[in-house]
């Protein structure tokens, strides 16, 4: 079955993408990882809260926090009636609206779409792997890098790469597979992250490829179902994913108090 969108769903993207600094902070989870990607340097409201004067309470804690860290104070708020008294207390305090993102998810039964070849697995993203998704989401040098490789291997995933007709990386993606039960999930479930595609392989089939691999690895490992995340404006993937079988679930957008550097994507 596909996963729920709500607090599991956002518990597993969570496991799935994971900041390696985080403090708790009421209901709300605080994350950093040195500025690499708007995801791992935001906060997490897991539980929104409906009282104002408490929520200003650790919204100033908030602010301390990340600005120890040198950071803007981000939040990743999802769309559901939960999030509308913090939406409120952000709108009232001048937080911006940016990057809307689909939640899409996809049942785990039956096999993928088609049998995927040519598409090489592996459980640890290799150089060539790193390069090639960096060189289209990253932004950042060695450091940033070596920052946004921890944040791939803190959780179990598998990484897939194709190449186009002379050898070269053509596309890359990653299947996240936290613990499920962990994540208050129950059952375990497969999170899509890094579909990339190297610019000048575009529209060739090799994300499709990609994305057909991975599947056919989650199904050898029985998950329950499967999510991705991508923007609202990226009408290419979307219609992939539809494809697939994905459906849309939820959506989520990043509140940011006061923009002071542009964090890496993803």
């Amino acid at each position: 079955m596909a996963p729920e969108s709500g607090p599991a769903l956002e518990a597993l993207m969570d496991a799935a993408w994971p900041a390696s600094d985080r403090q708790d902070c009421g209901g709300w989870v605080l994350r950093a990882a040195s500025g690499v990607t708007q995801r791992a340097n935001s906060v997490w409201p897991r539980e929104p809260g409906t009282d104002e004067h408490a929520q200003l309470a650790a919204l100033r804690e908030a602010r301390l926090w990340y600005r120890a860290k040198r950071l803007p104070l981000i939040f990743q708020v999802f769309e559901d009636p939960r999030s509308g008294p913090l939406n409120a207390v952000l709108d009232a305090e001048g937080f911006t609206r940016q990057s809307e993102t689909v939640m899409l998810v996809r049942d785990g039964g039956g096999s993928a779409p088609a049998p995927a070849h040519g598409v090489e697995i592996s459980t640890e993203p290799s150089v060539e792997w790193l390069r090639l998704w960096w060189s289209v989401d990253g932004r950042g040098g060695a450091e940033a890098l070596g920052v946004a490789r921890a944040i791939l291997t803190g959780c179990p995933a598998l990484y897939a790469l194709v190449r186009d007709g002379d050898g070269g990386p053509a596309g890359v993606g990653r299947l996240a597979m936290p613990d499920g039960a962990a994540a208050g999930a129950g059952k375990s479930h497969g999170g899509l992250y890094c579909m990339a595609t190297r610019p000048d392989a575009r529209r060739r089939g090799y994300a499709g490829q990609v994305l057909r691999g991975l599947l056919d690895e989650g199904t050898r490992r029985g998950l329950a179902g499967y999510w991705l995340l991508v923007t609202t404006a990226n009408s290419g993937a979307r219609e992939l994913y539809a494809r697939a079988g994905f459906e849309e679930a939820s959506r989520y957008l990043y509140r940011q108090e006061r923009p002071k550097r542009h964090l890496t994507g993803c």
